[in-house]
């Protein structure tokens, strides 16, 4: 059965992004890109791939799923398929039609993910946001998290959710130089 996978930065104290969304006071410096470059080319977006010099195919993932609010910073600088190498997954109840390669589900997340792991084909990546990674967590196998060197103090949780706890076991641990860990873990 395909693994689900939440891939994902963090900060020291779980924010995945700033109050309004944005993410760009995260690290993402030169040892990250190379790190992400060779251990995970599918997460890097379509656009970008040629330039960082990633052309192999995809090894491990072949399907993002992503909430509204994930999807929408591609939205507004204009690239409607973010993921165009892998099957894309946008949930979101508001959201009509976007780009005839990005599939928009206004259903029960959990339910489509039942199905989507019976189907054949590689992992599935669950990029965010929190409140869908809430939504998913009983169903997540594994999670990588990039763990940034910052503390925000507030922001969206790298999890929405009530007090629920699921242990996962550490598999890896990789330091960067620029102070990011890259942590991998199993459902325990």
């Amino acid at each position: 059965m395909r693994k689900l996978v939440y891939f994902v930065a963090s900060t020291i104290d779980g924010f995945i992004a700033a109050p309004d969304g944005s993410w760009d006071f995260l690290v993402i410096s030169d040892d990250v890109t190379a790190f992400m470059t060779e251990r995970y080319p599918e997460t890097v977006p379509t656009h970008a791939r040629a330039m960082l010099g990633v052309d192999a195919p995809n090894r491990t993932i072949d399907t993002v799923l992503m909430g509204r609010l994930t999807y929408e910073p591609a939205l507004r600088e204009g690239v409607t398929s973010p993921y165009g190498h892998l099957r894309q997954v946008v949930f979101s109840r508001t959201l009509t039609s976007t780009d005839p390669a990005v599939e928009v589900v206004a259903g029960d997340p959990v339910e489509f993910v039942g199905k989507l792991r019976q189907e054949p084909g590689a992992d599935i990546w669950l990029a965010g946001g929190g409140s869908l990674a809430g939504q998913l967590l009983p169903e997540v196998d594994e999670l990588v998290i990039k763990l940034n060197p910052i503390v925000a103090g507030s922001g969206i949780p790298l999890v929405t959710r009530g007090f629920d706890p699921h242990r996962f076991t550490l598999i890896d641990a990789t330091p960067l130089p620029s102070g990011v860990v890259v942590l991998r873990y199993a459902k325990a």
